[in-house]
């Protein structure tokens, strides 16, 4: 007589069987593009004294500063976001590079600097990751 434990086990046993024939048989795809890097960038939404930085002073500041080091594109997100317990709203900047883009690092933190300048902040945060990009 099987016992329950002894079904279960079975089953659990074919099932893995299974999926690793299933994954074994058909190898991945690799997906399409290429190696590039993307670099996040979180910026504070308001000046010290608490008065929003508008999405039209933010697009200035994109216009000025990081569009003639990005000029083949972007994408900039309105964000609500925390910091050392408070609460405002927030800009995301996300820059996709190639990797041999030698200049990239320097022309990003030139933008951190500036913009921690121009509008006060304490700090702008930086994430960067490799992606594959295809166009």
């Amino acid at each position: 007589m099987t016992t329950r434990r002894g079904t279960v086990a079975w089953l659990v046993g074919a099932l893995l069987l299974g999926l690793t024939s299933a994954s074994a048989a058909a190898p991945a795809a690799p997906s399409p593009g290429e190696q590039y890097r993307r670099t996040e960038l979180y910026f504070g939404g308001n000046l010290q004294n608490g008065t929003p930085i508008t999405p039209a002073q933010f697009e200035s500041f994109l216009d000025a500063e990081v569009t003639p080091a990005f000029p083949d594109g972007l994408t900039w997100l309105q964000a609500h976001g925390q910091w050392k317990g408070g609460k405002e709203d927030s800009y995301v900047l996300i820059l996709l590079y190639p990797q041999s883009d030698r200049a990239a690092n320097r022309e990003i933190e030139e933008i951190r600097r500036d913009y921690k300048s121009q509008f006060g902040q304490e700090s702008v945060l930086r994430a960067d990751s490799t992606d594959r990009v295809s166009f």
